[in-house]
């Protein structure tokens, strides 16, 4: 699988170097027969190279409908959380869900949007957390910074658990 991949991969590669500013290219779905060919819209084929960047890196793909419904132990999986922190979140209107009978359905794409949003959220936090330390600085003086931060993340904590 791994030839074949560096093959597409460099095929793509090609194409769009080549293409400069040109016309958007064009690609094809080729059968066996002479004519038996179609033209692969513009989403397919960007889907098609998020596939085959990740399958080359390694990374396990699986491709899903946006519009997929989720059960709260599914998301909970995705998220990496438990199913009761994904209850937690329903209740807090912070993961939008839908009541089918006893049970909580939720949209793959706002799992996903959610996912990103808390990603972008932990970046922001460790931003503002760094402290940026030189070799030679004084370990007495970077002790400061160091229990600022250190101050800042358990106060965010305690807020959490508070707002929830």
């Amino acid at each position: 699988m791994g030839a074949g991949l560096a093959a597409v991969v460099g095929f793509l590669d090609t194409h769009e170097r080549r293409r400069g500013d040109r016309d958007e290219p064009r690609y094809l779905l080729v059968g066996a027969g002479e004519h038996d060919q179609v033209e692969l819209p513009a989403e397919v084929h960007a889907a098609l190279k998020q596939v085959v960047a990740a399958l080359q890196a390694g990374r396990a793909v699986t491709v899903a409908p946006r519009a997929m419904m989720l059960t709260t132990q599914q998301a909970a999986d995705l998220l990496g959380v438990s199913r009761p922190t994904v209850r937690r979140l329903i209740d807090a209107v912070e993961l939008p869900a839908e009541k089918v009978g006893a049970r909580h359905r939720l949209l793959l794409r706002d799992v996903l949007e959610y996912q990103q949003q808390r990603r972008a959220r932990q970046y922001e936090a460790l931003a503002q957390t760094a402290v940026r330390i030189d070799d030679e600085d004084d370990p007495t003086v970077v002790a400061e910074p160091l229990k600022n931060a250190r101050k800042a993340v358990a106060e965010r904590r305690r807020a959490r658990r508070i707002d929830h």
